[in-house]
């Protein structure tokens, strides 16, 4: 089955984008990942069109035909041209006033497309007074709009036919008929087409190859850094560390806290408490509902700590096995990819993750077959996301803390330790009481869950995350207070960009035409949403990064310059998100075209200003 239905240089009509208007246009190109045709209007104009917005010139023509052939008009002039010229008088009266009667009712046809051009005249306009989202000057709007009409008044006999049928003065019930009956003849075609290009064809990681790499590596450099901070001197000529005799890495002593914490998180995760609020829509347009309650959750766990220490619990156990709870924490990940990869091998084809769907066994149990595996209504991915992993990571941050002042007899922690557990901890605090925007990343809508994402959820964010505090127990540094006030300044730099680029987007995606943003200015795509190109988002492409990158250098500092180690996470964050800005630039130009390449132009720089 052809995985396109119109081919390059295919003459076809294709929506204007913001409207119900179809102009001839011509195709140039379409790309096989998005489904995006790029099409060239008579004027000179280029635009990426959805498949949906694009129609054949037959059934326009069809419409046409069979409105013309079933007028009265045409009726009585073929009834009376076949009759001979000696037909009685009473025939030939009859006929004229039918005649009358079709000029009449062409008038009344010419008024009602008339008056729904003024419509869609003033609802243009009104548009543009209330949506200033589109990025565009008033001026410019009105001319647009203006050669919209001038166009459609040139092409009566096509266009004004698809005018009418979206302001009909008749009934709505009928044209609503009309509507679905042609829409399923139109676009039955194009849902098959569909199911049969849903393969991910394009495989990042490095394919095959470098997924299955992936899945070996990452657990062992999360086990090697472990074992490069308990050693006295974790430098680089110290590397590789010792490895200890493999027994002693398991304990299931360890592994059942480990349990134990992820179902105290998931009970918390269930409670009936916080806002229940609407995803983003999938791709077969229903909307998932997702409960908002993390920073309730957090606040509990809080609770439960506060009872332990207060009962004299010794949480610096964790210190001593931390390497066992780490490898712990490896093997339940492990467990919860297998388990999500048979799950999904049962789920219908709509949902599995567009990333993840490629047919090789390995690719997809890393990236993630499934996109939202749910257990009734306990949404697996969402709840890992920010539950077990990241507030963990402060519960270790914590027992870090508690560890250095028994280790050293410290009464109070030292300046450094304090500072990453502050910084970390507003951190955190800002993702949970935020929660809501996590709905609008990639890993919610697009990334699929498996290996990926559970072992960086459940490993990755809590152990490597707080490398800086499980290296300062160890090896103590000592700063000033005009050096920690410089590296608090530079911290709150970095928060401050992080968060308000953030918001800025969050608020765009949910709501455009909040007033709030009226300010700022928009590329419109073919998609129907829009660019920001102003704010935040016109400094740089990704400034949620920058603020990213700036946080973590912030974090690594405390930790002094006597080894390397602290910065992994620096380096790993720079790394990690030049990775993900190529993967959301491709995506980006995939799916919005031309309008990126706008973007682009508009905005050069991708982190940093001036530099990348």
């Amino acid at each position: 089955m052809p995985n396109r239905r119109f081919a390059d240089g295919e003459v076809v009509m294709g929506r204007w984008p913001g409207s119900v208007l179809y102009y001839e246009v011509q195709v140039t190109s379409y790309d096989d990942a998005s489904h995006i045709y790029t099409v060239k209007y008579k004027d000179g104009t280029e635009l990426a069109l959805k498949e949906s917005d694009i129609k054949s010139q037959s059934s326009f023509k069809h419409r046409k035909s069979h409105s013309s052939s079933s007028s009265p008009s045409r009726r009585s002039s073929s009834r009376s041209h076949s009759r001979s010229p000696g037909r009685p008088a009473k025939s030939r009266r009859r006929s004229s006033s039918q005649s009358r009667e079709h000029k009449d009712d062409k008038k009344k046809i010419i008024q009602e497309t008339n008056l729904a051009l003024l419509v869609l005249v003033l609802f243009k306009l009104s548009e543009n007074n209330t949506r200033r989202y589109n990025g565009e000057p008033d001026s410019t709007e009105r001319n647009d709009t203006s050669r919209i009409i001038l166009e459609q008044k040139s092409k009566p006999d096509l266009e004004t036919e698809r005018v009418v049928e979206q302001y009909s003065l008749h009934s709505r019930k009928e044209e609503k008929k009309k509507e679905i009956y042609s829409e399923k003849k139109i676009f039955e075609p194009t849902k098959t087409i569909e199911k049969a290009s849903s393969k991910t064809k394009e495989l990042e990681f490095g394919g095959r190859l470098g997924t299955l790499t992936l899945i070996v590596f990452l657990p062992a450099t999360v086990l090697f850094l472990l074992l490069m901070c308990k050693q006295d001197d974790p430098s680089l000529m110290n590397f590789p560390p010792p490895l200890p005799a493999l027994e002693s890495l398991w304990e299931t002593k360890m592994f059942g806290i480990f349990l134990l914490w992820f179902f105290l998180q998931a009970l918390f995760y269930l409670l009936p408490i916080g806002k229940v609020v609407e995803g983003l829509p999938l791709s077969s347009g229903r909307k998932l509902q997702y409960r908002i309650n993390g920073f309730y959750a957090f606040v509990l766990t809080a609770a439960v700590i506060g009872t332990l220490l207060y009962f004299k619990f010794e949480l610096h156990y964790l210190y001593d096995h931390f390497v066992q709870f780490a490898v712990a924490a490896a093997a339940f990940s492990m467990g919860l990819s297998i388990y999500l990869y048979i799950r999904s091998l049962r789920v219908h084809e709509e949902d599995l993750a567009p990333g993840g769907n490629s047919g090789y066994f390995v690719y997809d149990f890393f990236t993630g077959h499934e996109l939202n595996p749910r257990i009734g209504s306990f949404d697996l991915k969402y709840f890992c996301e920010l539950r077990p992993g990241l507030i963990g990571w402060v519960v270790i941050n914590l027992v870090m803390l508690l560890a250095e002042m028994k280790i050293h007899n410290l009464s109070v922690p030292s300046l450094p330790m304090i500072l990453v557990n502050s910084f970390q901890l507003l951190y955190v605090v800002d993702a949970l009481w935020n929660e809501e925007a996590v709905l609008t990343t990639m890993d919610i809508t697009r990334d699929g869950f498996g290996f990926m994402l559970a072992f960086g959820d459940l490993v990755w964010v809590p152990f490597v995350y707080s490398l800086q505090a499980f290296y300062l127990v160890g090896h103590p540094t000592a700063i000033s207070w005009p050096v920690a006030a410089a590296i608090t300044i530079l911290n709150c730099i970095g928060y401050y960009i992080f968060r308000s680029a953030n918001s800025q987007k969050n608020s765009f995606r949910r709501n455009p035409a909040d007033p709030k943003l009226a300010h700022l200015k928009v590329i419109p795509t073919a998609t129907g949403k829009g660019l920001l190109v102003t704010g935040w988002w016109g400094f740089v492409r990704h400034p949620n990064y920058l603020g990213d990158i700036i946080m973590a250098l912030a974090w690594s500092l405390p930790c002094g310059f006597n080894h390397i180690l602290p910065y992994f996470y620096v380096i790993y964050f720079i790394c990690l998100l030049v990775h993900r800005e190529a993967r959301d630039e491709h995506h980006c130009k995939q799916r919005y075209g031309l309008a990126w390449e706008r973007y682009c132009q508009r905005v050069p720089y991708r982190i940093f200003p001036y530099i990348y």
